[in-house]
């Protein structure tokens, strides 16, 4: 197995209170490792050789227990017994295997330090607001790599977190009682932090944090539905913006389409309902009317929905209709818009829209309107030599399309491009004219969904030095 590539690992939170955990190692690794546990209220047993000095004063005050070197098979299964975690965290890597091989044919949990492919679990990165914990990990190929991002998020982690946590905990089972609908008590929470909560906990007035609490389950009122038109952007999950984020993070329903990567869908609440309603050429799973129908049904039942679609909602999103159909059902929405396609794809291909010297405006289309098997667009009004056309949804037309701009005016040596799955890692962009483009798109075998750019800001691309 090539140890370059992560192994698998899923992360848990593991209650090590009043358990045994067991360090094979007596030096300055292991006691790394001990400052982890020390005030997890674990009972830590050392087996060892030799001791380091800060290892040899927590023996000294029986913070840790201290027994000798583990010589043997038959010896470490003798102590090994009822232990929950092992750490192998000695200097010689062939001892840690080995311990790391007793420890699993006792099917228990082992971390040979520095070693993932003899662990059956690793260490991660530790940010401690407790009892709020945030691990960090690489899968054991990028130690130092964690570490910087645990130094990047850190300081943004109130100190006063923990606090919080603690004080949501002591009164988590009142507001149970008061509160027996689970999402009643979602929502109270969430007007709680987004409200004075939080901050009159930073200010460490609990008093006060109490009875703010205590105002708001008074003022609780029925739960109300609401809709979220969110644009997901063109491809790139980190194209998201905060506010799609927060909305991915609260919804109870989401509806999304076709053209949203798994990255994107992965950063939706973990209890979120998903429901496909994705559109393709001539395959609809849903019709749109029985979309806007859904939307208002899960509404009216009280749930927060939010409508995923890729780039921005309101630029060939169809987000309008939905919106239409809201305003009459009486349903409360809010739009949050995304990067489009038009946008993202081109700064992604550097591919300027517009550029002094050659496109005063940018007329943004759609490929597929068709009127009797042709295209069906203002072919007048996209002419102007002194603009950019971006054309959605354009490639199965696209020979048409490049033929049509020719016939009325354009050269055939007009510049063109066409960009396949912009903004994501497997982004491919073909240059050409008017004339060629439809075959290098073709024999590159470019599939859906690709953008198109026809204009002088063509030539202008400029591709960044890596």
């Amino acid at each position: 197995m090539d140890v370059s590539t992560p192994f698998s690992y899923f992360p848990i939170t593991l209650r090590i209170d009043r358990s045994r955990l067991i360090i094979v190692g007596g030096g300055q690794i292991a006691a790394r490792k001990i400052r982890l546990l020390l005030d997890k209220n674990a009972q830590i047993e050392i087996f060892a050789q030799h001791l380091c000095k800060e290892i040899q004063q927590l023996v000294q005050q029986d913070r840790v227990q201290f027994h000798g070197q583990i010589e043997n098979k038959e010896q470490f299964q003798n102590h090994i017994h009822g232990a929950r975690l092992i750490f192998a965290a000695t200097d010689d890597q062939d001892y840690n295997t080995q311990i790391s091989q007793w420890a699993q044919e006792c099917n228990i949990p082992i971390c040979a330090v520095d070693n993932p492919q003899q662990s059956s679990f690793i260490t991660p990165a530790i940010i401690d607001r407790n009892p709020v914990q945030i691990a960090i990990s690489t899968g054991g190929t990028a130690p130092v790599l964690s570490r910087r991002i645990r130094e990047s998020i850190e300081p943004i982690i109130s100190q006063t977190t923990g606090q919080l946590a603690r004080f949501m905990g002591r009164h988590r089972h009142w507001i149970k009682k008061r509160l027996p609908i689970t999402e009643e008590r979602q929502r109270l929470w969430e007007r709680f932090l987004d409200g004075r909560g939080a901050s009159f906990i930073e200010q460490h007035q609990e008093d006060r944090a109490l009875t703010y609490l205590e105002q708001l389950v008074q003022q609780n009122t029925p739960i109300k539905g609401e809709i979220w038109l969110v644009g997901a952007g063109p491809g790139d999950p980190d194209l998201l913006t905060l506010k799609a984020m927060q909305c991915l993070q609260n919804a109870d329903i989401i509806l999304y389409d076709h053209l949203l990567s798994e990255d994107i869908l992965k950063r939706i609440r973990r209890d979120a309902v998903l429901i496909y309603v994705g559109k393709q050429k001539k395959k609809h799973t849903l019709p749109q009317q029985e979309i806007n129908q859904l939307l208002i049904q899960y509404a009216l039942k009280g749930k927060r929905v939010l409508r995923l679609k890729g780039g921005d909602p309101f630029i060939f999103g169809r987000g309008g209709e939905e919106a239409e159909a809201l305003v009459e059902a009486g349903i409360p929405f809010k739009i949050i818009p995304g990067i489009s396609a038009a946008n993202g794809c081109a700064a992604y291909s550097g591919i300027p829209l517009t550029h002094r010297d050659c496109a005063q405006s940018c007329l943004i289309l759609t490929g597929h309107t068709q009127h009797e098997g042709r295209l069906d667009l203002p072919w007048e009004s996209m002419i102007n030599q002194q603009q950019t056309l971006v054309i959605y949804m354009g490639l199965s037309t696209l020979s048409q399309l490049c033929q049509e701009l020719i016939h009325k005016g354009l050269p055939s040596t007009y510049p063109a491009a066409a960009i396949e799955k912009g903004t994501l890692p497997d982004q491919k962009v073909i240059t050409g004219t008017l004339g060629n483009l439809s075959q290098l798109v073709k024999t590159a075998n470019l599939k859906s969904p690709v953008l198109v750019i026809i204009g002088q800001v063509v030539q202008h691309r400029v591709i960044s030095v890596e």
